[in-house]
């Protein structure tokens, strides 16, 4: 690696600890700001904070890499999001933004469904916050593996170094800084994306020769050296090896959207319910952009790869887009992109790492072990949780066998399926009671770990091979959280007079 490309990556780094230490003195006096930054988040911030988060490596580094060794077969996971990151922002981030404030300023998603349904009992805000921060430490993992992988592939560094470096950077601005520091980053981050992934196949579809080339080249190069790979025949056939079932099993992904804490989470935090819209308009301008040049990269790898004969130099696909940064782009340009693969992972890792702090900070110290303490001592255990958390995501990154996207996949189908139906219903059904939320709960995360780990097979293939264990988890969720509302008929009155405040402010806010 050049002495320039590490330049630029320094000047990141640097800019990165500098908005950590600006958020730092601004908005972390108190709890409230340290995990939410006071609800004053600016739409364009919280827009790209949110897509930025959303990405991670997988963006970089895991869809270019699926579509380089499946085709536009696997460009069905990024259909599925965009339809689902719309629907979010159309129906989740209205309704969430103004209860979450109603229900007596809930911070996170535990304590919100506490106040929703007033449980008394906490069951639901602990079964919740195990749920966040079980699958966020898996999910953050994988941010983790991403950047070893990163430094192993860019620079020759061992792989757990890479690891050190990668959340080292993340913990020290997300410690310090909170949720301000995590927003800012994120939204300087996603600036960076977005630069990053018009540029790089613009460039390399350039250098192949242009589209008609880039096709040409790409049906004509051999099927990608990872097992089962399927020939270039096919390449652009959306279809091809997918069943109904399989189509359904990637688009599925979208409906992830509506239990990820560490999204909604931003919905919450936007100053107001007039500037969710615009924080719509941007975001989802934002997401398709990068979203097809994530699958265009993948595309014009396989033809740049097969034109200089550097498939025995490509042993992992996921590194397709370094390879380009390193073969056709100045030092300086290539510690730009490079950069910009870091800003993926590092914004989804900070944003995990602060919801999986709120909530052993909120959910579980303040809640059952000092009911009494202060606001300087909250966050200092914010701060403290963010570091445990983060050390245990790099003893799980240690296996450098990990698949970023099948890691992601795992945890996302986790929040999807626990969370989804609940915050779905709880914002839009009267009749959901606390007891069927935890049913949800519950069913939605057995239903995802069976599906992952049940030593079941049907033609050889493991139930997750055969349909994404989201859909079955979304589904038994919402169907369990609704028949045990129904059977147990008994919604407490203050509940619902607690929605119908909810759903006047609601009304109010919109005029």
């Amino acid at each position: 690696m050049n002495h320039e490309a590490l330049i630029s990556l320094a000047v990141y780094f640097v800019l990165m600890l500098g908005i950590g230490l600006y958020a730092y003195r601004k908005s972390t006096s108190d709890v409230s700001e340290y995990m939410l930054g006071g609800r004053q988040l600016h739409p364009a911030v919280g827009a790209l904070s949110a897509g930025a988060s959303d990405m991670s490596g997988w963006m970089l580094m895991g869809l270019p890499g699926a579509v380089f060794v499946s085709g536009f077969s696997a460009a069905w996971i990024a259909v599925g999001l965009v339809i689902g990151a719309y629907l979010n922002y159309l129906f989740v981030a209205p309704r969430l933004r103004v209860y979450t404030e109603m229900a007596d300023d809930a911070i996170t998603i535990p304590d919100f469904f506490e106040k929703r349904f007033h449980d008394k009992s906490r069951a639901l805000r602990v079964l919740s916050s195990v749920v966040i921060v079980i699958f966020f430490t898996l999910y953050t993992s994988a941010g983790v593996v991403a950047g070893g992988k990163l430094f192993e592939a860019s620079f020759g560094l061992d792989y757990q170094l890479g690891l050190f470096l990668t959340a080292g950077v993340v913990v020290a601005y997300t410690l310090f800084g909170g949720f301000l520091a995590v927003s800012l980053t994120d939204f300087v981050q996603g600036c960076i994306m977005f630069v990053a992934l018009v540029l790089v196949p613009v460039v390399a579809i350039s250098a192949v020769g242009g589209f008609d080339a880039t096709q040409a080249e790409v049906l004509a190069s051999p099927a990608a050296s990872v097992p089962d790979a399927p020939s270039r025949a096919n390449f652009f056939n959306w279809f091809q090896g997918l069943s109904v079932i399989g189509i359904i099993s990637a688009a599925s992904w979208g409906l992830g959207y509506f239990g990820q804490p560490h999204i909604i989470v931003r919905f919450m935090a936007i100053r107001t319910l007039k500037d969710i819209a615009t924080a719509r308009y941007i975001g989802m301008s934002w997401m398709i952009v990068t979203v097809i040049g994530a699958v265009a990269v993948g595309v014009t790898g396989v033809a740049y790869v097969n034109e200089h004969n550097l498939n025995s130099e490509l042993t992992d696909p996921e590194t397709i887009f370094i390879l380009f940064s390193q073969v056709l782009f100045h030092p300086l340009i290539s510690g730009f992109l490079l950069a910009a693969i870091l800003a993926a992972i590092m914004s989804t890792i900070s944003s995990q790492l602060l919801v999986s702090s709120s909530s052993l900070t909120e959910d579980f110290y303040k809640t059952f072990l000092r009911k009494e303490a202060s606001q300087t001592e909250l966050v200092a255990v914010g701060r403290i949780s963010v570091l445990v958390v983060s050390l245990v995501a790099i003893g799980l990154a240690f296996d450098r066998s990990s698949n970023i996207l099948s890691l992601v996949g795992n945890a996302w189908a986790g929040f999807g399926a626990a969370f989804g139906p609940i915050i779905l219903l709880s914002l839009y059904w009267r009749g959901l009671t606390r007891d069927g939320a935890l049913a949800g709960m519950v069913v939605g995360a057995v239903t995802v770990l069976f599906w992952l780990y049940a030593p079941i097979e049907i033609d050889g293939k493991s139930l997750s091979d055969i349909l994404y264990e989201i859909v079955p988890g979304f589904v038994l969720s919402g169907v369990a959280a609704i028949v045990v509302s129904i059977v147990g008929r008994d919604v407490l009155p203050h509940v619902l007079h607690r929605f119908g405040e909810m759903e006047k402010a609601m009304e109010e806010g919109s005029k």
